[in-house]
């Protein structure tokens, strides 16, 4: 069977962080990328969903990260009963 090389650029952060856990999966990187490129090919596009977010979304994470706007609550209960309210 013929093979082709893919070469790619990554921050080294990533790339380890990766790595660890494509060992506790049992996975070599090689395995993952073709894994990876398998279904591409099987799905025609991208194997998740990429979207670039609303402008209600950008708002909502740009508050998240800021802090504003934020609900807290004490227990999950307490947030369970607010969205009844």
């Amino acid at each position: 069977m013929k093979t082709a090389a893919v070469h790619s650029r990554i921050q080294p952060e990533i790339k380890e962080k990766a790595e660890g856990i494509l060992q506790r999966l049992g996975l070599s990187p090689t395995e993952a990328i073709r894994m990876f490129y398998m279904q591409i090919a099987l799905r025609n596009g991208l194997p998740f969903d990429v979207a670039i977010p609303n402008d209600e979304t950008i708002k909502a994470l740009e508050d998240s990260r800021n802090g504003r706007n934020l609900e807290r609550f004490d227990s999950t209960d307490e947030l369970f009963e607010s969205w009844n309210a």
